[in-house]
């Protein structure tokens, strides 16, 4: 299957790259690259804690629930305080530094303080 997008104007997959744009081969209708790629960026920047408030760098979170950390006998416990944290891109969204030490956590088990 083509990574090239479908024409946004006909809907007709006949679609092919031209230097910096699409062009669709049924309507001639051009679209520049670079406007599909931001838009695939932007759609994943928001990242919301358990109660769906939108998280952003240097803000206080708690611990919704223990979480055991991999490879330890760590547990983080419910109701912890983490100040400052710092909001990453992959699986695992928020950076955050702790007495126990440097943790990766997922926002689903955060709740804005």
């Amino acid at each position: 299957m083509s990574s090239i997008p479908a024409c946004p104007q006909c809907a007709m997959e006949n679609t092919y790259p031209d230097g910096d744009n699409y062009v669709c081969a049924d309507c001639g209708y051009e679209w520049p690259m670079v406007a599909a790629a931001a838009a695939d960026d932007d759609a994943g920047a928001v990242v919301k804690d358990a109660n769906g408030t939108v998280l952003s760098d240097g803000d206080a979170v708690v611990l919704i629930k223990d979480l055991k950390v991999k490879g330890s006998s760590i547990t983080l416990k419910m109701g912890t305080k983490v100040k400052s944290i710092r909001l990453v891109g992959g699986d695992h969204e928020v950076d955050c530094k702790m007495d126990a030490g440097n943790f990766m956590l997922k926002a689903c088990f955060l709740k804005k303080v």
